[in-house]
């Protein structure tokens, strides 16, 4: 849109369009929302309890694991319950300031996932390439300084991109967001600026904490290969590789959608905003639930914690019954 089409507004609401469905379709789709939130912050809340409460899973692995979990909780929690709202009450409308720490809150929240999972990839490597040396170069403390460092970092580079766009002129009224949340491109959309600057600060600040973190996962996962190739047996190899399966699974999750949101060729937003939405609900609302099941399933000691933890559950209330 030309700058000049439209007049800047010092502080506009932002309307958001929301998720399409057919008027009979929305009570069911507000009740699979509804319940993707609730198994998310409870599946995540479980595990993250799990490892707080069971001492044979508070190691390195668990740990970072735990940081995942909360990462998803806080995610989903930034996004879906003010869906639901606007879905529920038919409006949904959001103040600038608003809008804004959606959006850094969300950019935030993903950038610290790509860096925590990086540092979960070298807990693997170290783990697998370094056997023999693992719980003296893997301790507490370098775990949570990992983890800090994701959160940290996560949080400071979103900075740039939050600020620049809470900077572009609107058009005077109130600005409609296709989408069901405050997306960083979809908020650049509804501009009356050129918003190129943007677009390039998106793909700069894209290196650091998305592609660097990957490039580190892949080298990691070669190393890994490369140890595992030279094991003895079919057995002990498999046995090496399957304690990676789940973290890769998350990694192929994670980034096949993020790179469709915000690694795209800028020529595909012309592509229908609902294949873009249709993404972003996978993201924020599919892959939060899937991220506790799918490194509980096939994981015998979350299996016996949970165990445990339930028998201790039984024994209070018989103990009070």
């Amino acid at each position: 849109m030309d700058p000049a089409a439209g007049n800047e507004s010092g502080t506009p609401d932002f309307v958001l369009l929301g998720l399409w469905a057919p008027p009979a379709l929305r009570p069911l789709l507000w009740t699979a929302l509804l319940a993707a939130y609730l198994a998310t912050v409870l599946g995540n809340g479980a595990l993250v309890g799990l490892i707080a409460l069971d001492r044979r899973l508070q190691r390195p692995m668990y740990l970072l694991l735990s940081h995942l979990a909360l990462l998803d909780a806080a995610y989903v929690s930034t996004t879906l319950p003010q869906a639901l709202a606007h879905m529920a009450a038919r409006r949904a409308r959001l103040s600038r300031a608003r809008c804004g720490a959606q959006l850094y809150l969300g950019l935030s929240l993903g950038s610290c996932e790509a860096l925590l999972l990086a540092a979960m990839a070298l807990d693997r490597s170290l783990a697998v390439c370094r056997p023999l040396r693992y719980t003296a170069l893997v301790t507490p403390l370098r775990c949570a300084a990992l983890a800090g460092a994701a959160w940290t970092l996560g949080f400071a580079l979103s900075v740039p991109n939050a600020a620049a766009a809470l900077r572009l002129r609107f058009c005077t009224g109130r600005p409609a967001v296709d989408h069901f949340f405050c997306e960083l491109p979809a908020v650049l959309r509804t501009a009356c600026a050129d918003t190129t600057a943007n677009h390039r600060l998106i793909y700069g600040l894209g290196v650091p904490t998305l592609l660097v973190p990957l490039a580190f996962i892949l080298a990691s996962y070669a190393s890994i290969l490369v140890a595992v190739g030279k094991l003895p047996s079919a057995r002990s190899r498999l046995k090496a590789l399957s304690t990676c399966s789940s973290h890769l699974a998350v990694v192929g999750l994670f980034y096949g959608t993020v790179s469709a949101m915000y690694l795209r060729p800028r020529a595909s937003s012309a592509l229908p905003a609902r294949q873009h939405k249709l993404v972003a609900v996978f993201y924020l609302v599919v892959t939060p639930v899937l991220n506790p099941l799918i490194y509980s399933l096939r994981n015998r000691e979350v299996h016996a914690a949970a165990r445990h933890a339930l028998a201790r559950l039984r024994g209070r209330r018989a103990a009070l019954g």
